[in-house]
């Protein structure tokens, strides 16, 4: 059985979940089965004083189960099914008896909607228990009756963020948002704690099933709550450019669902829930993020090699990403030697640390002491015998191919043997750079994304001569400090690098041609990307871009090559060389940076490339900036620096943020449909060059009826 019944001597009915041949509880049939038959068998008890529900595995519920919701095409039967959940918990809750959650680990998604149609929730105080409702981040709604208990519970304008966000909150914190009622220590004290609100509250029932009922706070024709309603579909439009479709449903469910009783609620949030759950958009990111995750961290791209830990990593360059990877490793137990030229230069990257460490002091997730100890792991230092016990060394230093061969040569003369050598190069292929190193079956690349500490991907890039030990160590580690790997081969510029570079470079063409920047920027948003392509240009650096042309066209004309122009290029010198530009460090690229004010345009842009008179509609631009993409995706697959579909669609939206709702950039030719596709990259190859052509296995694969996978 799934679930074990229980009652003790006060006649209170112990169940207890636990889904067998699962190391989690999730919602599924197996576990809804025998669960209804329990409360059916519960409902006619006349002895029974109040019921617990609790969890045998390490976590209460985790959630529903994605496998299944993956597959949900009939919206009658889909429909159907979330109504016969909540059927199945509303005669819970409608039990004239107490019940209580112990929560006795994680509650996510249909895991805590199962605690909420609880009338009391005790949680183990454990930091790593997380609660809430995340299912927007894979383009749900909460549809047990998530969006209409949870505002009933703690009032529309603290439920929504909650709902929008998808947050997950500790115990303490969801104690505080009202999320939970009470903390335990351990499991016993959980249980008793239950017990005694049992004994105390025989009559419970829940708040929303009074007749004196009012939401807290008011509800949608409440005067306060009516201004918030004013104004939330804007500011939701505004930072999702009309995108995705869950938080504008969980913004309909909570609303009209406050204007009518909570039955007639419940069938509105399940209409909307059905809809999202057969649509298309939760489909890629239940793909990507579910699907294609958990194959990518089970190690689907890592070779049978022997795992063992990184004890000691050594960094070399304590600027932003030498800091930021330092940070990382500290942050999982890992003694990290940060070295650089000056002691001012390691003190400052070690300092880095200790910013980010304080700022999660300050807001509760980390007290001083582990502060501290994170910090006493970090060794600045600029003397390279320091390193000489490392048993990973990662250079971060300027890309420049003789000064990583300069250190690559130095540090390598006092490591021991049975190092790895790692390079976060984001363009220079990994071959050239291992040339240096006197062990090239032990040189890979690693490359991380700025912010290290916010962004969840590294690229690991394998050379020629890369051994699969040294691969299997790489991957390893990069799980070792909570980030998720994707595997490529080397090339240059990898495949984050390149594909990434084509849609900055789209929209520098556009400017070139005389499209509007503002609505360039505009396109940019509504095609998913969490930053515009003029913008993005002065973070990552116009000077560096053109650095890296530059470098890119020595090395193709001494390989004999010839040198491709893009027609954003010239837009890269023109504001480098001719006006001055290079970027966001230096105040002045494509906007002006003024202290202390919000960023703007530059005015003289206009004057420079001035717009035409016949402009693109924004469609148009989108098309171009998400299809330069995917193609480009399709060709390092030909080329083999892809070799997993995964790997390109997980990279694709933690690498540099292609379209979420997407699912990736393969899954974005999945979604538009192969031979559609192809059409399509066919007029944009008549219309504006080259770049744009379809790469044969498209059409091939439309032919077979078949699709990335």
């Amino acid at each position: 059985m799934s679930i074990k019944l229980e009652k003790d001597a006060d006649h209170i009915a112990v169940v207890t979940f636990d889904l067998k041949d699962r190391s989690t509880n999730v919602i599924n049939r197996s576990l809804l089965e025998p669960f209804s038959e329990i409360v059916e068998g519960l409902l006619t008890d006349e002895s029974l004083t109040g019921i617990i529900l609790t969890s045998a595995k390490r976590d209460f519920i985790a959630g529903a189960d994605l496998d299944m919701l993956a597959q949900a095409s009939d919206p009658a039967e889909t429909f159907n099914m979330i109504e016969s959940f909540k059927a199945l918990l509303r005669k819970l809750e409608l039990l004239k008896k107490p019940v209580v959650a112990a929560i006795n680990g994680t509650a996510l998604g249909g895991g805590y909607e199962v605690a909420l149609a609880a009338k009391y929730r005790v949680a183990i105080n454990d930091p790593k228990t997380k609660l809430g409702l995340p299912e927007v981040t894979l383009g749900l709604l909460p549809g047990g009756g998530g969006t209409q208990r949870l505002s009933r519970m703690i009032g529309i304008q603290a439920s929504l963020p909650l709902l929008l966000e998808g947050k997950q909150l500790n115990p303490e914190a969801a104690k505080e948002a009202g999320l939970i009622d009470e903390l335990a220590k351990d499991r016993a004290d959980m249980m008793e704690k239950a017990r005694i609100w049992i004994k105390n509250n025989p009559r419970a029932m829940q708040p929303w099933d009074s007749r004196k009922f009012r939401y807290p706070g008011g509800d949608s024709k409440h005067p306060a709550v009516a201004q918030m309603w004013a104004i939330a579909p804007s500011m939701l439009n505004l930072k999702t450019h009309g995108n995705y479709r869950a938080p504008r449903l969980i913004m309909a469910s909570v609303f009209e669902g406050s204007l009518v009783n909570f039955d007639t609620a419940s069938r509105i949030e399940s209409r909307y829930f059905t809809s999202l759950a057969c649509g298309q958009e939760s489909k890629n990111m239940i793909g990507a993020f579910w699907h294609q995750l958990n194959s990518i961290k089970k190690g689907a791209s890592r070779p049978a090699a022997e795992s063992r830990p990184v004890k000691r990593v050594g960094i070399l360059g304590a600027g932003m990403m030498g800091s930021g990877i330092a940070y990382s490793a500290a942050r999982a137990g890992i003694e990290v030697v940060l070295k650089d030229v000056t002691n001012e230069q390691a003190e400052n990257g070690k300092a880095y640390s200790e910013k980010l460490l304080k700022k999660r002091v300050r807001r509760g997730r980390m007290d001083k002491q582990k502060m501290a100890s994170i910090l006493d792991l970090i060794q600045p230092t600029t003397n390279v015998d320091d390193l000489a016990n490392c048993d990973l060394i990662i250079e971060a230093v300027f890309e420049n191919r003789e000064l990583k061969a300069q250190v690559t040569k130095e540090t390598e003369a006092v490591l021991s043997a049975g190092y790895v050598f790692a390079s976060n190069t984001s363009t220079l292929p990994i071959t050239g750079l291992a040339k240096a190193s006197k062990a090239p079956a032990q040189f890979i690349g690693l490359h991380f994304f700025s912010p290290v500490d916010k962004m969840p991907l590294v690229e690991i890039i394998v050379g020629e001569e890369t051994s699969e030990a040294t691969l299997a160590y790489a991957f390893d580690f990069v799980l070792q400090i909570a980030k998720t790997p994707i595997v490529v081969n080397d090339s240059r510029g990898f495949y984050t690098s390149r594909v990434f570079s084509t849609y900055v470079m789209e929209g520098l063409a556009m400017l070139r041609e005389g499209q509007d920047a503002q609505r360039i920027e505009q396109a940019g948003f509504r095609a998913g990307m969490p930053v515009g392509p003029l913008a993005v240009s002065d973070e990552v650096s116009l000077s560096l871009m053109a650095h890296i042309m530059d470098q890119t066209e020595r090395d193709a004309i001494a390989e004999g090559k010839t040198v491709d122009n893009h027609p954003g290029q010239e837009v890269v010198r023109s504001m480098v060389k001719q006006f001055d530009r290079p970027g966001k460090k230096a105040g002045k690229g494509f906007y002006d940076y003024p202290q202390g004010e919000s960023k703007r345009l530059w005015p003289q842009l206009h004057d420079h490339y001035p717009p035409q008179e016949a402009l693109l509609s924004i469609d148009e631009m989108v098309r171009r900036i998400t299809f330069i993409q995917a193609i480009e995706t399709v060709r390092c697959l030909d080329e083999g620096v892809l070799t997993t579909t995964a790997d390109a669609n997980l990279g694709s939206v933690f690498g540099w943020g292609f379209a979420p709702f997407k699912g990736g950039t393969l899954q974005f030719i999945n979604d538009f449909g192969l031979a559609a596709f192809a059409d399509e990259a066919d007029r944009l190859t008549q219309t504006y060059g080259a770049r744009f052509k379809t790469p044969e296995r498209i059409r091939q694969m439309a032919q077979a009826g078949e699709t990335f996978v």
